[in-house]
């Protein structure tokens, strides 16, 4: 693909083992990285999306799937800049496209945008598919699925749906999965800053895990 091919130009000549390799470390040793600091990669894709222009939206699909099998990180984190620059084009027929990205080389630097960003910001635009959207993911056997379902709301603030956030809470109740009580307590702590009394009840009535409890006062305990 053309447009990947001219991306690989401008990263590949910025490589750097030195950055690489503690890179690869915060990540648990999951994913290869060029070694392109965050600010650097934004600068570079920052020029090459004014060189080069974006995509045109028949190709997006088949360029994130070509991006998230490139096995350095670096890659991913272009798609997900990418998609957010384009996140006013993408419809519902999107949605499947994003669950297959949730779903390949899951990790939460990668899925936190998914869900918070583009998944979350096509729900709210699109109410209408929002539950048949959001069904199968809630039941999933797929972490990364469920993760998802807990923060589409993380950035809704007065438009966060109180049912449906309690809901799904609910149900992940009593799961011992790291990523899902720290889930809970990330989207209680910031819906906090929106309705601090509604959490405040929410986790003295709610059987929490401790982590997730501690997450969701962590913001309101510092103000």
């Amino acid at each position: 693909m053309k447009y990947l091919t001219a991306l690989k130009d401008v990263f590949e000549p910025q490589a750097n083992a030195a950055h690489a390799a503690p890179m690869k470390a915060y990540m648990k040793d999951r994913f290869k990285f060029l070694g392109i600091k965050t600010p650097v990669r934004r600068e570079l894709t920052r020029d090459f999306i004014r060189a080069s222009g974006l995509p045109n939206m028949d190709i997006l699909p088949d360029l994130c799937r070509a991006l998230w099998a490139e096995p350095c990180r670096e890659y991913q984190y272009f798609g997900l800049d990418l998609l957010q620059r384009l996140q006013r084009k993408l419809t519902p027929d999107h949605l499947p496209l994003l669950e297959e990205l949730v779903l390949t080389r899951s990790w939460w630097d990668t899925v936190d945008m998914l869900a918070g960003r583009n998944v979350g910001d096509l729900l709210l635009r699109y109410p209408a598919v929002r539950d048949d959207t959001l069904a199968p993911w809630r039941q999933s056997d797929n972490l990364w699925l469920r993760r998802t379902a807990i923060l589409f709301q993380l950035h809704y603030k007065s438009d966060t749906d109180e049912k449906l956030l309690s809901a799904v809470i609910r149900e992940n109740l009593g799961s011992r999965e790291f990523f899902i009580n720290k889930a809970i307590g990330w989207i209680l702590r910031e819906y906090s800053k929106t309705a601090p009394q509604w959490v405040i009840h929410f986790v003295e009535t709610t059987d929490l895990a401790p982590l997730s409890a501690r997450e969701a006062l962590k913001w309101l305990q510092k103000h």
